[in-house]
């Protein structure tokens, strides 16, 4: 359902610490999964979930965007309301009779 963009390689961070180099050169290596990688914008940032093999593979083919699929969480975040916060609201005392244990 999200559409594809291409996005800069430089803008990407990247989640994963391993690279599985036969993943990375197998010629069918999209074949039953999605060709475009995924990843999710969070605060501004944005942050490849699945496809740091295509990544690189672009990468080390000096291309310097790829195509991307982002989620976009900032968009879907509720709006701030304005007021005081609840750190601003003073506790109510305890109500007479009742014990903490």
């Amino acid at each position: 359902m999200i559409p594809p963009r291409q996005v800069r390689m430089d803008t990407l961070t990247t989640t994963k610490r391993q690279l599985a180099l036969d993943t990375l050169l197998a010629d069918d290596s999209t074949f039953y999964g999605d060709l475009f990688c995924h990843a999710v914008q969070w605060h501004g940032e944005l942050y490849l979930e699945d496809g740091l093999h295509r990544a690189l593979r672009a990468a080390l083919q000096q291309r310097n965007v790829i195509h991307v699929r982002v989620l976009d969480l900032d968009a879907l975040t509720p709006v701030q309301a304005a007021g005081p916060s609840t750190e601003a609201i003073p506790a109510q005392p305890p109500v007479p009779g009742t014990r903490r244990s």
